[in-house]
């Protein structure tokens, strides 16, 4: 008897932990994962929290810092220094935007009224993609964070020799 009892807790137990994986994904807060710094004085916090993928190791996340700008025709960007700091203790990496030192474009002859708003971003670096822990960014208030995830989803062609 006592057997038959704990073969049917051990069952239902099972059933439990194998139904609870069903739940849906739920976005924790930041503070929920680690305690990140608030953001100081003319700065924002960003928190990228990534969906969960089957193949996680052959894909990027590509991190655009900017803001909307009025430019011509000429290709802009801006200047920027971005700094990976460690959350001490914990052994987590968050990034700061330290300065922004201005636009950088090319000078090419625009024809006339050719101005139009459009995002500028810096140039950053492309960062592992892990749905376990967010991408944290402190960034200057006047900038903002957009992102967007790379995969390779396409079909791997052979080069020919030449």
């Amino acid at each position: 008897m006592k057997k038959l009892a704990l073969i049917m807790f051990m069952g239902i137990a099972l059933s439990a932990c194998s139904n609870t994986s069903k739940l849906p994904q739920t976005v924790q807060s930041i503070n929920d994962v680690a305690p990140y710094p608030e953001a100081s004085t003319g700065y924002t916090r960003y928190a990228i929290h990534l969906p969960k993928l089957t193949d996680e190791n052959s894909a990027k996340v590509e991190v655009l810092v900017g803001k909307e700008m009025n430019v011509d025709c000429n290709f802009s960007h801006l200047a920027t220094t971005l700094k990976q700091e460690e959350l001490k203790g914990w052994g987590y990496n968050y990034y700061v935007v330290d300065k922004v030192y201005g636009e950088i474009s090319t000078l090419m002859a625009c024809p006339v009224s050719t101005n139009k708003n459009q995002f500028v971003t810096a140039n950053l670096s492309w960062l592992d993609y892990n749905s376990r822990l967010p991408i944290v960014l402190y960034v200057p208030n006047d900038l903002q964070v957009k992102y967007r995830i790379w995969h390779p989803n396409a079909k791997i062609l052979q080069a020919n020799a030449e």
